[in-house]
């Protein structure tokens, strides 16, 4: 049977049931009531499944059924999880788990951007150049060469790639073992990272640079060869599954950014 795409497995619950943070009481804080005391609070994997609806189907929080829990209650939860740094955490959990059983593919990684509408974001916003000027988001990821998420960073729209190498390539969530980062490391990227500096930038932190003009991609396509950049384009697909990004309502960029770490964590997990 089919399960709902908002549904938790147990499988993946008992992975990253532990790494919920817990909140704990001020001891310089008087309390009216005794700890216990009052309505029981939803319980946490419900609470999740519904953050997880929100970022599944895009629907506003107070239209998320009841059976997981009120919109209030999955704000809360929501920004305290994403204060304590929960979304990335279980990200990555899930990729040292996928390079013990799998193997991360950090030979070839590959990088690149996207731009999403942000009409409601007062953070980490621009003038789109490429949809009249209106507000969105960048989003700069670093995927391995199966297209796996290993780093996203947002910024404006308005903020070329080039712009974000740097930021990107330095906000690795996993670092490469010991052995793996004395094997050679290239990276691909199309023309928008061309230029001195930005190849510099690349071959100091120890990649090969391998960057692509559109028609040397196409020259390559007509040999029979598929590029090997095109992978990030693999992982775009998958974050748009999640119709919650898909046009940035958050306010501020931690929450959004938090959407993105959860959206990751579950692509790698399902992996």
């Amino acid at each position: 049977m089919r399960t709902k795409p908002w549904t938790l497995s147990d499988e993946f619950w008992e992975k990253i049931k532990d790494e919920i943070p817990k909140r704990k009481r001020d001891a310089k804080r008087e309390y009216q009531r005794k700890p216990g005391g009052g309505r029981k609070p939803t319980e946490p994997r419900k609470v999740l499944e519904g953050i997880l609806y929100v970022l599944r189907t895009g629907c506003q929080r107070n239209a998320v059924p009841r059976e997981y829990g009120s919109s209030s209650s999955l704000h809360r939860h929501f920004q305290f999880w994403t204060e304590e740094g929960f979304f990335e955490r279980i990200w990555v959990l899930g990729l040292q788990e996928y390079d013990e059983m799998e193997g991360i593919g950090w030979e070839w990684q590959s990088i690149d951007g996207s731009l999403v509408k942000a009409p409601l974001a007062l953070e980490a916003s621009g003038n789109n150049p490429t949809d009249r000027g209106k507000k969105g988001t960048k989003r700069s990821v670093l995927v391995d060469q199966n297209g796996l998420p290993l780093a996203v960073v947002i910024d404006g729209a308005n903020r070329h790639d080039v712009k974000l190498l740097e930021q990107s390539l330095d906000a690795l969530v996993l670092k490469p073992q010991q052995d793996k980062e004395q094997s050679s490391l290239h990276l691909c990227a199309d023309a928008g990272y061309t230029g001195k500096k930005a190849r510099q930038n690349v071959i100091d932190r120890g990649y090969i640079p391998h960057i692509r003009s559109r028609g040397e991609e196409k020259q390559e396509k007509q040999e029979g060869k598929s590029p090997r950049r095109w992978v990030v384009e693999v992982l775009f697909s998958w974050l748009n599954r999640f119709r919650e990004l898909l046009v940035r309502f958050e306010k501020k960029a931690c929450n959004y950014l938090a959407l993105l770490h959860f959206a990751c964590s579950i692509i790698v997990w399902r992996k």
